[in-house]
């Protein structure tokens, strides 16, 4: 996941994918949120925690690996590829390509995605770069696109997805509802977490995506978080987690504890946890 420094980003760039102004002066608010992404073994055991409480016990990237005809895949791209999350499934999965590249706003990612991507691929590359910016392959490169949840940091990318995609090939986008943490909406006004999921979430992604692309499907991962009595603990982390995607609509402490106190008071603490693959061609 990366999000766009303003130092890093020229004027010709802002120019070129048009993007508002003000929307960026929020973007570059939130780089915080995308270190928090550069560690990898909490990022492990997040992982963890979310598929131990999960309702769904079907892996997500299960479903995009299925939904894909790898027979047309050799060269693909990842934006937003963090840590080699994807990756790790199709690993799992025993699928392999001639080419990934990877790009992502933090090169402390980098090692850990070349691990998984040069498994999966007879040539592997990562890229340290803020995004949206120009990608420096042909037009009509890739014959797979994806973006595990971070497309809402930079929907500017799209004419450009839609310029190094491949004719009748995949772009894959898994992205959280805009209900994401709607069970703490009683007690906070999460405003910049919505700001940041509107800008492309389940539900206005396809009306976005519908201004570059002609072929949508999307397929709906229903979910929930489940907290039992003496699952505090694994709570407050997964709370801590979201701190910077939470820390300027209310103290991250508060809502920890607040969530933990519902918890303990109802024997059952419940967390929106729906998101939205969308499988798009041109």
């Amino acid at each position: 996941m990366r999000i766009i420094s303003y130092e890093l980003v020229p004027l010709a760039i802002y120019r070129l994918f048009s993007v508002d102004f003000f929307f960026l002066l929020v973007i570059i608010e939130d780089v915080n949120i995308a270190k928090s992404y550069a560690n990898q073994p909490l990022h492990a055991e997040i992982g963890g925690i979310i598929k131990s409480h999960s309702e769904n016990k079907t892996d997500i990237r299960s479903i995009v690996i299925h939904i894909i005809d790898w027979n047309q895949v050799h060269r693909v791209i990842d934006l937003g590829c963090g840590y080699g999350w994807f990756e790790e499934a199709v690993l799992s999965s025993g699928k392999s390509f001639d080419l990934i590249v990877g790009i992502d706003y933090l090169k402390e990612n980098g090692p850990a995605f070349m691990n998984y991507a040069k498994k999966i691929a007879k040539e592997a590359v990562f890229k340290a770069s803020a995004l949206p910016a120009a990608i420096d392959f042909p037009a009509g490169y890739f014959d797979l696109v994806i973006c595990a949840y971070s497309l809402y940091f930079f929907p500017g990318i799209l004419p450009e997805v839609k310029r190094i995609l491949h004719n009748d090939s995949s772009f894959i986008i898994i992205t959280h509802s805009d209900s994401m943490l709607e069970e703490g909406k009683k007690f906070f006004d999460f405003k910049n977490l919505r700001t940041i999921i509107d800008n492309f979430s389940a539900e206005n992604g396809e009306t976005i995506l519908r201004k570059y692309f002609t072929s949508i499907r999307s397929i709906d991962y229903n979910n929930s978080l489940i907290f039992h009595k003496n699952d505090e603990e694994d709570l407050g982390r997964y709370i801590d987690f979201k701190r910077e995607f939470i820390k300027k609509d209310a103290d991250p402490d508060i809502v920890r504890e607040t969530m933990l106190r519902e918890l303990l008071n109802n024997g059952e603490f419940r967390l929106n946890k729906n998101d939205r693959i969308f499988m798009v061609k041109k």
